[in-house]
Order: C-alpha cells, then sequence, then structure tokens
C-alpha cells in the first residue's frame, strides 16, 4: 500500500490505524509522501518501513535523506518524484493530498489497478468524468473517504442507484455557524479555526466555516455517485452525528450516525468490504437524547450556491472553481482579504473564465484540468490582490 499526503490529518489517523492494526509486519507499505513536516514523514516511514519517503519541497530533499539515514529507505523530493512513487505498484492507496496537488498521483496510482482509498476532493470536483473513466479503464476501484460520501456509500450496500429519490449532505455549519450574518466579514482565522466539533486541519476546517468543504462535497456526490444535481441536498446538523443520508423513492431514509471522528471513514475504506473494530467512541444515544437540523442560509455560505453554478456548466468549471478557492483561501489565512472576501473571489473568476474562455467546454485530457487550474490560479490572485488593496 501507499499513502499519499502521510503528515496531513487524514494521513496522521490512517497511520495510526495501519499501527494499531500491525504496522511493518501486517502491511508492506510502498510509498508515504508528505509535506514539510520532514521529523515526522521519516519517523512514519521508519515505523512502516516503507521503500520510499516523498516529500513536497525539493529544497527538503537534504533534511530528509539525513533523517532517513541507515534506515535503507529511499528519499526523493518534489511533484514528479511524488507521481513517480504513485507510479510504484501498489495494491491500496491512500489519496489525502490536500488541494489540486492530489490530482496526478491519484491517476497514477489507478493505473495499477488499485483500490483508491480517495480522501481528495479536488480529484473529483476537477476532473470527475476522467478519474471515473480512468478508474474503469484500469478494473480500479474508488473508495470515498470523505466522511459524507463514506457514509452514502455505506448507505447503498445492496442497493439499486436508481431506487434513490435524494441524497441529503449534513454539514456542522462551522465555527462561525451561529455568528451574525453582518459580523461575518470580520471574522479571523482563529475564530474561523474553533471547530466545535471536528479535529481537522487547517484548510479544511476554514473551508468547513465558509461551507467550500461542503459545496465541494456537493459535485463529487454528483460525479461519484451520477445522480442528478436536483437529487442532492444540504442540511445543518450541529452535532455532527449524522454523516449524510440517503432517501429512497419509497419515502425511506437511510442514515449513517456515528462520532464526528474520520477514522470511521477511513477504517471502513482500510478494511473493505469488511469491517473490523475501531478506536472511535460509540454513541449513546439516550444521552444525545436530540439531533437538529436547519436548512442552510445561502448568504451565509455563498458557497453553496456556487457549487449549483458549476454542476450546471460543468465541463472545466470544477477546476476553476477548485483553483480559485485554493488561492482565496491562500489570502485569507495570510490576512490580506476577508472571510466573505473568498466567495467574491471565487465568483468573480468563474464568471470571468466562463466569459473569456468558455469553461463550459469538455474535459478532454488532464492537460485541460491543469491548464485551467493555472489559468483560473492567475485570475484569482490578481482579484485577491486588488481586493486586498481596497481594504
Amino acid at each position: 500500500m501507499s499513502l499519499f499526503g502521510a503528515t496531513g490529518s487524514i494521513g496522521e489517523q490512517t497511520v495510526e490505524l495501519l499501527l494499531r492494526a500491525g504496522g511493518a509486519e501486517a502491511f508492506g507499505v510502498v510509498a508515504l509522501t508528505g509535506g514539510r513536516n520532514l521529523a515526522r514523514l521519516a519517523d512514519m516511514a521508519r515505523a512502516l518501513r516503507a521503500e520510499i519517503a516523498v516529500c513536497a519541497e525539493p529544497s527538503d530533499l537534504a533534511e530528509l535523506r539525513a533523517r532517513l539515514a541507515g534506515s535503507g529507505i529511499e528519499a526523493a523530493a518534489g511533484p514528479d518524484a511524488i507521481a513517480e512513487a504513485a507510479d510504484r505498484p501498489a495494491d491500496w492507496v491512500m489519496s489525502a493530498i490536500v488541494g489540486a496537488a492530489g490530482l496526478v498521483p491519484g491517476f497514477r496510482a489507478l493505473r495499477h489497478g488499485a483500490t483508491l482509498a480517495l480522501a481528495n476532493k479536488e480529484s473529483l470536483v476537477t476532473a470527475g468524468p476522467l478519474l471515473m473513466a480512468e478508474a474503469a479503464r484500469h478494473g480500479a476501484r474508488i473508495l470515498p473517504v470523505d466522511s459524507e460520501h463514506s457514509a452514502i456509500f455505506q448507505a447503498l450496500v445492496g442497493e439499486d442507484i436508481a431506487a434513490v429519490e435524494r441524497i441529503i449532505l449534513t454539514a456542522s455549519g462551522g465555527a462561525l455557524r451561529d455568528w451574525p450574518l453582518e459580523a461575518l466579514a470580520k471574522a479571523t482565522v482563529a475564530e474561523a479555526l474553533a471547530h466545535p466539533n471536528w479535529a481537522m486541519g487547517q484548510r479544511i476546517t476554514i473551508d468547513s466555516a465558509s461551507m467550500f468543504n461542503k459545496a465541494l462535497e456537493v459535485i463529487e456526490t454528483r460525479e461519484f455517485f451520477g445522480v442528478a444535481p436536483d437529487q442532492i441536498e444540504v442540511i445543518v446538523h450541529p452535532e455532527s452525528l449524522i454523516h449524510s443520508m440517503v432517501g429512497f423513492r419509497d419515502g425511506a431514509i437511510m442514515a449513517h450516525l456515528g462520532a464526528p471522528d474520520m477514522r470511521h471513514s477511513i477504517g471502513y475504506a482500510l478494511n473493505w468490504p469488511e469491517r473490523a473494530e475501531l478506536p472511535v467512541a460509540r454513541l449513546d444515544l439516550a444521552q444525545i437524547a436530540t439531533l437538529s437540523f436547519r436548512a442552510p442560509d445561502l448568504q451565509r455560505y455563498p458557497a453553496l450556491r456556487l457549487a449549483r453554478e458549476v454542476m450546471a456548466r460543468r465541463g472545466l468549471a470544477g477546476a476553476a472553481f477548485t483553483a480559485a478557492k485554493e488561492v482565496a483561501l491562500d489570502h485569507f489565512l495570510a490576512g490580506e482579504i476577508g472571510f466573505m472576501d473568498m466567495s467574491a473571489v471565487v465568483e468573480t473568476v468563474l464568471e470571468g473564465l466562463n466569459r473569456d474562455f468558455g469553461t463550459n467546454s469538455a474535459i478532454m485530457t488532464l492537460e485541460d484540468v491543469q491548464g485551467m487550474d493555472h489559468l483560473a490560479r492567475m485570475r484569482a490572485g490578481e482579484i485577491a490582490r486588488a481586493r486586498a488593496g481596497e481594504r
């Protein structure tokens, strides 16, 4: 097996489960990749006796090599090295690199007929038809790791997708869900990071507060399960105990419940088609007593409206959406634009690229996606810098 994005939140929890299930004695680990936490990446590689460890930045290669000295583990660095690591055959691959950088390794892994445990939202949003076709071409299987899509996947076991009437994605609402609408523009990074339920990485926690993560998941749902956009609903569920629901044409609704812990969905993908004991909290429904729901406010969460527009446009709109979102998030994290400016940047990018270049055009190749990603990033940077200058 291989793990891409080992030092992130999903990667850390995956490694925890691997070590708990026997580690290097039970699993043959081919490749581990990570960001700039070189000490942690090296420790993981040693613990799992990986064949190769790859860091994201070429400038970090010397340090990674030094940390792996004497282990016999190969070290490499940079995007090309990450892609080459994905070319090494592995029967199970975790795709947990955040952002568009996770797209190429996932594609490469599928060419070996691997099981791809997909935690990288952007792969399906930017290139869903290409990714699903690549899996079919090589006899590979994609298992969803997002808690919402894992819940849907599990609710559909033994069911006919034609019997599905609707899919209901639950959303926590993020750290700012109860703030007055007029106060959101002044929300700080620290305030947006104070998630009441989930312990996640910095970027996805901010995306939860803005609901950009849910916007991506709406598009993912269409691409992975093949349902129509009008069959996909979002509901705010503050307790984060129901991870998603599937409604059928006979009126029944199947809901997946569990503690807000990503080890549920990681463990399901790791052990599929079996279920293994996992170190997660068990729900005490009598103690919980109440589950609450409310419709999302599209003024508070404009990302959800933008997701609908992306699905209507299709083509390369998903690539433009994710790229602009990542750049806008970078500028918010740097304190250069406000919280609500992120959705404004993304919307301006989508409107401009659709007008000037036609993001309705069909996706033909992975290079098309990468080209739109590059273009949207440039546009988003320009727009964000202009908004920063107005503050």
